[in-house]
């Protein structure tokens, strides 16, 4: 069975691209089919990964031009991982893009025809809870959701949970809240360990990983790979998204009763 992760977030700057590479890598790196979708009009997946804005075919020549899904997922250099990136859009059309995706059914009949054999698949998606966000929510299974511990990011939490509420009464029955990721976590200021006493005191479904701020994430950004593919020793933030990945598994099949069936380079 293939379990769809939406990972959203109301305000921008969350950590929800590097969350959600890193995280399809750690998935991947565990024997997990991933795939990683990225719906966000700007490519955010691509840019990460130092690769022209235009240089990917995607979902954009699936929607417009009736591309095959498989032809435009790539290939990368871990097994279980493959991207489907945005597509070649001109950032002028990115309104008529975002609408035309979620008043479709593009992304519901994309996904049905990559997932055989696939895990996990991962929606990244644009900051705010726009068209594309709730495109991405109608067809998921769970929410993941990165909550960068500052005090802004902690204001707005309320306004994705009442949008995943309300897709799952009126939209998705399927759609179940997996958890609340804490990003950016810095322990060691104020302002930040009081966004987690809060968000450990106030909110059900917090993971136990959380993210912590580091240098190490601009270094891997700069040269276009995820943690774990840093030359030298692995990097304690990596082991993170590693604990993550096994924190989500033993989530999931908790929330839905399933038995885990499972027992310096560039990604493409």
């Amino acid at each position: 069975m293939t379990h769809r992760i939406v990972l959203t977030s109301s305000k921008g700057g969350t950590g929800k691209t590097t969350t959600a590479l890193n995280l399809a890598v750690a998935l991947a790196e565990r024997g997990r089919g991933t795939i990683l979708v990225d719906l966000d009009p700007q490519g955010a997946i691509g840019l990460f990964l130092a690769k022209e804005d235009s240089e990917w075919g995607g979902l954009a020549e699936v929607m417009i031009a009736g591309t095959p899904p498989a032809e435009v997922v790539i290939r990368t250099a871990l097994p279980n991982l493959g991207i489907l990136p945005r597509g070649r859009i001109d950032p002028v059309d990115t309104p008529e893009y975002e609408l035309k995706l979620h008043r479709s059914d593009h992304l519901e009949q994309t996904l049905g025809a990559i997932e055989e054999g696939v895990d996990f698949v991962l929606l990244d998606t644009p900051s705010g809870l726009g068209p594309v966000t709730r495109a991405a929510l109608a067809v998921a299974h769970f929410a993941l959701l990165p909550l960068q511990a500052e005090p802004v990011a902690l204001r707005t939490m309320g306004q994705v949970l009442r949008v995943i509420d309300h897709v799952n009464r009126h939209e998705n029955p399927s759609l179940q809240l997996l958890g609340i990721l804490p990003t950016m976590v810095r322990l060691d200021n104020d302002p930040s360990l009081n966004v987690m006493s809060t968000v450990w005191s106030g909110f059900g479904g917090v993971f136990d990983t959380v993210i912590p701020r580091s240098d190490v994430f601009i270094e891997a950004s700069e040269i276009g790979i995820p943690l774990s593919f840093l030359g030298g020793q692995t990097r304690p933030e990596a082991r993170r998204f590693t604990l993550l990945s096994d924190e989500i598994e033993a989530r999931i099949n908790r929330m839905t009763g399933i038995e885990d069936d499972h027992e310096h380079r560039r990604l493409v």
